[in-house]
């Protein structure tokens, strides 16, 4: 995992921690938005593998009180081990099925979680992840008006919550880090929004941000420097 992509989900975790804090221009604390991110992010996982662990558990379950109640165990000699039983696929084994991938989904989070958990101490992450946080605090309410404007039918207020602090940091990024390309940007807000939101959002996400380009021909900008 990029340094960079570690501090975005650090300070993604934050925004909705600080809630509304941040715009009041309150001084922040890099070691609590790294602290209290983490501690989100742990209990997430760990909520989630255990969740994962309780599917694997009955899946296994199922299959052994399957194969017991077969016809060729029922009557098979006492005493004689269980005779592997063939069986078909079913709409609840393939739910079961679908359980486990999910559940392996999970252990890969938890692996990834890890991996932030040791680029937080990164003095880049930090810096990187105040950054964000300090930017939208100075230039909250341009960036939510630019979000009121472009999501059309949408009172920001109504919008998911992670939808809407994803906007926020990726068009801190578009509109004020000027080092940053504008693809990379609009890239990792879709991937970040379809980790902690869903498909529909991620479109969402690409549509406004792609607006907000074009409102501010920053491509052209980008081009003539």
């Amino acid at each position: 995992m990029k340094a960079r992509r570690a501090a975005r989900e650090l300070a993604l975790l934050s925004f909705s921690q600080l809630g509304k804090d941040m715009q009041k221009g309150q001084d922040i604390d890099i070691t609590d938005i790294i602290t209290i991110s983490v501690r989100t992010l742990v209990d997430d996982a760990e909520n989630s593998l255990k969740n994962a662990l309780y599917g694997f558990m009955e899946m296994k379950e199922k299959f052994e009180d399957y194969e017991i109640d077969h016809p060729e165990n029922e009557k098979r000699p006492i005493g004689s081990g269980i005779i592997p039983a063939p069986f078909t696929m079913t709409s609840d084994i393939i739910g079961r099925i679908d359980q486990s991938i999910d559940g392996i989904d999970k252990a890969l989070a938890a692996l990834e979680l890890s991996e932030i958990s040791a680029l937080s101490n990164r003095q880049e992450v930090r810096e990187f992840t105040l950054r964000l946080a300090k930017s939208y605090m100075e230039h909250s309410q341009q960036i939510d008006d630019q979000i009121q404007k472009l999501a059309k039918g949408w009172n920001i207020d109504r919008l998911v919550r992670i939808d809407r602090d994803i906007l926020r940091l990726a068009i801190v990024e578009l509109l004020y880090f000027k080092d940053m390309p504008l693809s990379v940007t609009i890239d990792e807000a879709v991937e970040l929004a379809k980790k902690y939101s869903t498909d529909e959002s991620s479109s969402f996400i690409n549509g406004i941000l792609r607006g907000v380009v074009e409102e501010h021909n920053l491509l052209t900008n980008k081009n003539n420097k």
